[in-house]
C-alpha cells in the first residue's frame, strides 16, 4: 500500500487524471470501432413508400426481428444488405408493397355472402385501376401510377352505349417520349373490353397534357407516329454512315445529318386487263327443225262448211321447210390486278456529310492540318450515295463537304470517357472505405501521438538526486567528472625549468574552474535534484 502510494506522490494527480480522461477516450473510441464494425451495412429495401406501405413493411418486419431504418419522411426503408432478396421475396408473398392500390385481392380480403351487385362492381372497377397502375408503375421511367376507369352499364331496353374512358395520373423520371405514351394507352385500352387507345387520357405529375384522350385524336397519333418513323429512319441511317466513315477517316472525323421525306399516304389500285388476241372457245350449242305442212287440210273453214261442198274443195296447198342454229360462247383473257400501297415510302432523301483533313505531326512535335484531296472526296461520296441507295429521278440529294473541325477529336480532355469505372466499385463501397481509413488514421494518431508518449513518461523511473562530492572528497588533486565521480587528477611533471609550485598553483586553477563548470552544466540539466542538494547542505550545517 505504501509503494501504492508513492508511485501516486511520484506520479501526481495531474499526471493521472490526464492518464485516466486519455484512456477513457480510447476506450469509448475502440468500442466504437467495433460497434461499427459489428453493425451491418444498410440498404434501401424499397424507396417512395406510401405511409400505409411503410406501417405494413416496419409492422412485418418487426415480426421477423430484423433491423430496419427509417429515412425521409418514412418513404424509405433501409435493411441490412445480405437480406434485402430475402425480405422482398418475404414482402411479395405477403402483397407488400401495394403502392396504395388495391387489386384483385380484395376478393380474397373480403366476403361475397351478403354483397349487392353494386358493392360487387365497385370492387371489380377498385381491382383493376389497382392491377393496371401496379402494370404501369413496373415500367423503367414510371414512378408511380393512378388509374381512374368509367365503365357504363348498358341499361335495358336502351339501344345507345356509351363508351368507356380511362384517366391516368403518372409520376415519371425525365420525359416520356410519344412511343412509350401509346405505349401505355394500348396496354389501358387492351385490359378494358370496348375501350380504345384514344379514350385514354394521360396527364403527367406537373400538369402536363400527354395525351388528350377526347376520342377524336387519331390524327395527332398518326402525325406523332409519322414523326416518330421518320425520325428513327434517319437516326439509323446516320449511325450506318458514321460507322462506316469511322473505318474510312478515323472515330470522329466525320459529321452526318440526314433528312428523309416519307410518304405516309396508303392507297389501293384495283384493274383488270382484257386480251382479245388470246379467246377460246367455251361452249357450243347446234339446233335443227324440219316444218312439213299439207295447206287446210283437216282445218275448219267456212267454204268446207257451205252446203253441198266437197272434201276436195277444201284441200289446199302444202308447206315444207327446215332450219338450223348454232350458238357459239369464246372464253377472252382476263387479268385483275390489285396494288396496295403502305404508309412509310420513301419520297426523297438528303444527306450532307463533312469530313475532317488529316493531320501530320513533324520531328519539331508541331501538327499541319492538311486539307482531303479531291480525289479522295470524290471516293468518299461514292461510298455515301451507294449505302444510302441514291436515286437522282427521286431528287435525293448527296453532299460530301471537307472542312477542318473546331476541335481535333484526339484531343478530347482526359476523363470524359462515359464508359470508364472505378474498378466497378459501388459508391457504397467507396464510402465505407474512406470511412474505415480515416477512422483508422484516427486511431494511429491517438496512438503515436498521445498514448506513447504518456505511456513513455509515466514508465520512465526518475532519476536519483546525484549527490554532489564535497571538498574534502576532492581534495586538492581531485577532478569531478560529467557523472558526479571524483577522478584523481593526473599531475604532469613540466617539461620546462618552471618552478614546481608554480606549476602545481595552475593546475589547482584549472581544476577548480573545471569542476565550476561541471556542477554549473549538473545543476542546469537537474534543478530539482541540486536543489535538493541544496537543502540538504543548508540543514547540515545549521
Amino acid at each position: 500500500m505504501d509503494n501504492f502510494t508513492q508511485l501516486i506522490n511520484r506520479i501526481g494527480l495531474p499526471r493521472l487524471a490526464a492518464m485516466a480522461t486519455v484512456a477513457v477516450l480510447m476506450l469509448g473510441f475502440f468500442a466504437f470501432l467495433i460497434l461499427r464494425a459489428q453493425t451491418p451495412t444498410l440498404s434501401p429495401l424499397y424507396t417512395g413508400l406510401s405511409l400505409e406501405d411503410s406501417s405494413a413493411i416496419v409492422t412485418e418486419l418487426q415480426t421477423l426481428n430484423v433491423p430496419y431504418e427509417l429515412r425521409g419522411e418514412g418513404d424509405t426503408i433501409l435493411v441490412p444488405r445480405d437480406q434485402i432478396t430475402t425480405l422482398r421475396m418475404t414482402m411479395a408473398g405477403e402483397g407488400l408493397p401495394t403502392r396504395g392500390q388495391v387489386g384483385y385481392e380484395i376478393f380474397d380480403q373480403q366476403s361475397t355472402l351478403g354483397a349487392t351487385s353494386f358493392v360487387q362492381n365497385v370492387n371489380n372497377i377498385r381491382a383493376l385501376e389497382g392491377e393496371l397502375a401496379r402494370t404501369i408503375t413496373s415500367l423503367n421511367r414510371i414512378k408511380a401510377a393512378r388509374v381512374h376507369l368509367v365503365l357504363p352499364e348498358r341499361e335495358l331496353f336502351r339501344r345507345e352505349r356509351k363508351d368507356p374512358s380511362a384517366s391516368i395520373v403518372l409520376s415519371v423520371r425525365g420525359e416520356l417520349s410519344a412511343g412509350e405514351i401509346r405505349a401505355i394507352q394500348h396496354m389501358v385500352s387492351s385490359a378494358i373490353e370496348g375501350l380504345t387507345p384514344s379514350r385514354v387520357a394521360i396527364v403527367d405529375d406537373r400538369g402536363n397534357l400527354l395525351a388528350a384522350g377526347t376520342g377524336d385524336d387519331t390524327a395527332g397519333l398518326l402525325a406523332g407516329e409519322a414523326d416518330e418513323r421518320t425520325l428513327g429512319y434517319e437516326n439509323r441511317l446516320r449511325t450506318r454512315l458514321e460507322d462506316m466513315l469511322a473505318n474510312v477517316v478515323g472515330a470522329g472525323r466525320a459529321r452526318v445529318e440526314v433528312a428523309a421525306e416519307l410518304d405516309f399516304n396508303r392507297s389501293t389500285t384495283t384493274s383488270e386487263t382484257f386480251d382479245p388476241e388470246s379467246q377460246v372457245v367455251r361452249s357450243t350449242q347446234t339446233r335443227e327443225s324440219e316444218n312439213l305442212s299439207a295447206g287446210a287440210n283437216g282445218q275448219v273453214t267456212v267454204a268446207n262448211e257451205l252446203p253441198g261442198a266437197s272434201e276436195n274443195a277444201a284441200a289446199g296447198p302444202s308447206e315444207q321447210g327446215t332450219s338450223s342454229e348454232e350458238v357459239v360462247n369464246y372464253e377472252i383473257n382476263k387479268t385483275t390486278q390489285t396494288a396496295v400501297t403502305e404508309a412509310g415510302a420513301l419520297k426523297r432523301l438528303s444527306v450532307a456529310v463533312v469530313v475532317d483533313g488529316s493531320y501530320v505531326t513533324d520531328e519539331s512535335g508541331s501538327t499541319t492540318y492538311t486539307p482531303r484531296s479531291a480525289e479522295e472526296i470524290t471516293q468518299i461520296l461514292t461510298l455515301v450515295r451507294s449505302a444510302v441507295g441514291y436515286d437522282a429521278a427521286r431528287g435525293d440529294t448527296v453532299e460530301v463537304v471537307n472542312m477542318q473541325f473546331a476541335e481535333r477529336p484526339e484531343l478530347a480532355p482526359p476523363g470524359t470517357d462515359a464508359s470508364a469505372g472505378l474498378l466497378d466499385f459501388t459508391r457504397d463501397d467507396l464510402m465505407n472505405g474512406a470511412e474505415m481509413a480515416v477512422t483508422l488514421l484516427i486511431a494511429l494518431a491517438l496512438i503515436l501521438f498521445v498514448m506513447r508518449p504518456l505511456l513513455k513518461k509515466v514508465l520512465t523511473p526518475e532519476q536519483a538526486p546525484l549527490a554532489l562530492p564535497t571538498a574534502a572528497e576532492l581534495g586538492h588533486h581531485g577532478v569531478l567528472a560529467a557523472n558526479g565521480e571524483v577522478v584523481p587528477e593526473v599531475v604532469e611533471e613540466p617539461k620546462d625549468k618552471t618552478p614546481a609550485w608554480v606549476a602545481n598553483a595552475k593546475s589547482m586553477g584549472e581544476t577548480q574552474l573545471q569542476t565550476l563548470k561541471t556542477v554549473g552544466t549538473l545543476v542546469e540539466e537537474n534543478p530539482k535534484q541540486a536543489a535538493l542538494i541544496v537543502r540538504d547542505w543548508l540543514s547540515s550545517a545549521a
